[in-house]
């Protein structure tokens, strides 16, 4: 049976960049194919369904926010083509943006051609675990390997302590969800009683900085209440 050869849809309308990536991408195995506006990118989408798209958000048409909002309707309740923005756009707002339309991850330019290709990589592997059974919890471009218990943020790994790999655990597993401050103590300490808040919240501060910071805020507190695992909320 012959092997499955990952089909990426690289969308730029500077020829050099997709010229690059094209170039960069099939030296790692990858089929390529280009398109240089939004509709274009809808259309090479609905013809040849690739496995992945590498988009940039300016495009001289539709832009790419507008692309990915196009094809996640589309999609519907079905299978979803995972999405990478490749753009100039730097701003949080922008980051933010992205992620709630569904990309699955957000580079900035300029950028190194071995960074997109492994993120590429990285994404394919989430993509291809989703479902039910699944070793691995994600939520935005944060993900969990429950095997080898490796994290990962916006493709970067990040180094926890066992206490807070079970907490940032119990958050993924629950995301959007509040969680009271009791929840967490009872599920995380085995503490059945409050008294030891301000271990929670050492805790909360610790993952923040190593979590947080390599992209918007996903860790938020509801005052009065515990935390929440979300997207930050448009002001």
């Amino acid at each position: 049976m012959q092997e499955h050869v990952p089909r990426i849809l690289v969308v730029d309308d500077e020829e050099h960049i997709t010229e690059l990536l094209s170039m960069g991408l099939s030296m790692n195995g990858f089929e390529v194919e280009r398109a240089a506006t939004g509709r274009g990118a809808l259309k090479a989408i609905e013809e040849q369904r690739p496995d992945l798209v590498v988009l940039d958000v300016m495009l001289p048409d539709l832009n790419g926010f507008d692309v990915t909002k196009r094809l996640r309707q589309a999609e519907g309740a079905g299978a979803r083509i995972p999405v990478i923005f490749l753009t100039a756009r730097d701003a949080t707002a922008d980051k933010i943006e992205g992620l709630r339309l569904g990309s699955d991850d957000y580079m900035t330019k300029p950028f190194s051609v071995e960074e997109l290709v492994e993120r590429v990589k990285a994404v394919l592997r989430r993509s291809s675990g989703i479902g039910p059974g699944s070793n691995r919890l994600e939520f935005a471009d944060l993900e969990m390997d429950l095997e080898t218990r490796d994290v990962w943020r916006a493709g970067q790994l990040i180094e926890l302590t066992p206490t807070e790999y079970k907490l940032l655990h119990y958050l993924l597993a629950n995301a959007r969800r509040v969680l009271t401050r009791d929840q967490i103590l009872e599920h995380v300490w085995e503490y059945t009683f409050s008294g030891n808040a301000s271990v929670l919240e050492t805790y909360i501060s610790y993952l923040r900085q190593k979590v947080d910071s390599l992209g918007p805020p996903l860790i938020h507190t509801v005052r009065g209440v515990g935390y929440c695992l979300r997207l930050p909320r448009r002001r």
